[in-house]
């Protein structure tokens, strides 16, 4: 039986398949997923993979975090898709070489604009590591290229015949990622909700401009802890799912929430580290510091997970834009979303509700299911909760800082004229914090995620080099207008207008379905009708 559900799966072993070796590998390698609420145990990968969110509102986590079977010598010398194949199979223990290297070998390719897939700058004392050359130009790509396959796979794997549809909340970038993932990939539909007004006109134009018969994209009227919630609601819905069920449709999730998403982010902090070594950066052996622009919480948690494997990390910097809840956990141990929601520069980053932060939460309870699942009732019913003195210990890898629209600002500038270097609004939060860090620690090197395009906010990047020249906030644009931005960016980077920017420069307008968040149910069944 599966665990958590009523269903039975048969394994057939083809002839000559060395069965004993199977068990060996499955009492002393196999990793396993358990929700972080308790109520479901046991599951393979790949049906971790499929359920997205655990039945209970859990998340998926494993049941133990395996360790690097390679040195990281050995990793120096591989390429971006060999790298990722020697990662992921530590997590992905039910999928074969040649399943796994097939999603691989499809995700990363000539979608993305660099060849190396991810590129690093050095910038004095902080190295960013660039995690926006796919086709949506933001880190998201890192792994929605490649969850689409696994997906598909995994169904396979367990003989699943309904068609799969991804239920997901953005903030700006995950949304277009997740459409471009799963655009046209056949038994998959996909239905983005995104708040009305909260992202940037391009992030906006990149959705609604989406191609793909399969694809729905939907603007409520709230902000994005209004549809994360109603999504996780959906999720819920037992009704809704026997509903669909007989349909032939089944819910699955894009969010990082999705352990098929969160597993894919931590190659690239293996390859950041393998590639400092290859540019003499730092020394083998060397601890680096990360620093991430963070909300939701699943990039840097997935550094987090990279340093257990035992890459040589040494603090997880989390750095909050004025939305600054984690920032006052980290510092506190209280995570209270009771305050003003502010809309910023850095859109992907207003979040209240760090959804990934659970998973967190439950390893520093030393994966104590129970206290876990009282926590997050605590915060559905109170909106705040407060960890442990003993837990708060646990949180000594972690260091925390926030950037005003100010600092944000001032971050883009200074690093444009000291280095002749553009960076976006969100990796700008980060850059701020690093910079707050690095004036206090101990010398290392710190690598920070950079997390997308500067051509995403033009407006912002532009306003920050050449000041009221450019306003920051007007009352309304036009696509000229626009257009006249991102060509700035354009002398201003010296960089090749990304593909991804062409594309939606003339494209129709394919969405505009609209709804409020107490219809989000209905909008959902009338696009799936």
């Amino acid at each position: 039986m599966v665990p958590g559900t009523d269903e039975c799966l048969v394994f057939y072993f083809p002839l000559g398949y060395n069965v004993e070796k199977l068990k060996e590998r499955t009492m002393s390698e196999n990793v396993l997923y358990n929700s972080t609420r308790g109520g479901v145990t046991g599951l393979t990968a790949s049906r971790a993979i499929l359920t997205g969110l655990a039945p209970d509102g859990g998340l998926f986590v494993p049941d133990h975090f395996p360790k690097f079977d390679k040195t990281i010598d050995d990793f120096r010398s591989m390429d971006y898709r060999e790298l990722a194949y020697h990662v992921m199979k530590l997590f992905f223990t039910d999928f074969t070489e040649e399943e796994l290297r097939a999603c691989i070998n499809a995700a990363y390719s000539d979608n993305f604009d660099e060849e190396e897939i991810v590129p690093l700058a050095e910038t004095g004392r902080m190295t960013f590591l660039e995690l926006y050359h796919g086709p949506t130009i933001a880190f998201k790509d890192m792994a929605l290229q490649i969850l689409p396959h696994l997906m598909t796979t995994a169904a396979k794997k367990n003989g699943v015949e309904n068609d799969i549809v991804i239920l997901t909340a953005t903030s700006g970038d995950t949304g277009k990622a997740a459409l471009a993932g799963f655009a046209d990939v056949p038994g998959t539909g996909i239905i983005v909700f995104y708040p009305q007004g909260g992202v940037s006109y391009f992030q906006e134009r990149q959705m609604v401009t989406q191609r793909g018969d399969n694809t729905h994209v939907v603007a409520i009227d709230g902000n994005f802890d209004d549809a994360q919630t109603g999504v996780k609601k959906l999720f819920g819905d037992k009704e809704l799912a026997e509903s669909l069920n007989e349909k032939g449709i089944q819910f699955s999730s894009a969010n990082s929430i999705n352990i098929g998403r969160l597993v894919p982010q931590i190659v690239y902090y293996v390859w950041g580290y393998t590639r400092m070594l290859n540019g003499e950066e730092i020394k083998p052996g060397e601890t680096v510091d990360v620093c991430v622009p963070t909300g939701n919480f699943g990039n840097i948690l997935a550094a987090f997970y990279a340093k257990q494997l035992g890459l040589p990390i040494g603090k997880l910097i989390c750095a909050s834009n004025t939305n600054k809840v984690l920032f006052d956990f980290f510092g506190s141990g209280e995570y209270d979303k009771n305050r003003e929601f502010t809309l910023t520069i850095s859109p992907s980053m207003d979040i209240l509700v760090s959804s990934n932060l659970e998973r967190l939460i439950y390893y520093i309870s030393g994966n104590d299911a129970t206290k876990t699942a009282e926590f997050m009732k605590e915060l559905q019913t109170s909106g705040k909760y407060t960890i442990t003195p003993e837990m708060k210990e646990r949180l000594s890898d972690f260091r925390a800082g926030y950037a005003t629209e100010a600092d944000t600002l001032k971050a883009i500038h200074d690093i444009y004229e000291g280095y002749d270097y553009l960076i976006d609004t969100h990796t700008a939060v980060a850059a701020h914090v690093a910079g707050e860090y690095l004036k206090n620690n101990d010398g290392r090197r710190v690598l920070v995620a950079s997390t997308a395009s500067p051509y995403k906010f033009a407006r912002s990047v532009v306003h920050a080099v050449k000041g009221d020249e450019v306003p920051l906030t007007v009352s309304k644009t036009s696509p000229e207008e626009e257009w006249k931005l991102i060509e700035e960016v354009n002398s201003l980077s010296g960089r090749d207008i990304p593909q991804a920017v062409m594309d939606v420069k003339d494209a129709p307008t394919r969405h505009s379905t609209t709804c409020a968040v107490a219809d989000m149910k209905d909008t959902v069944i009338s696009l799936l009708s």
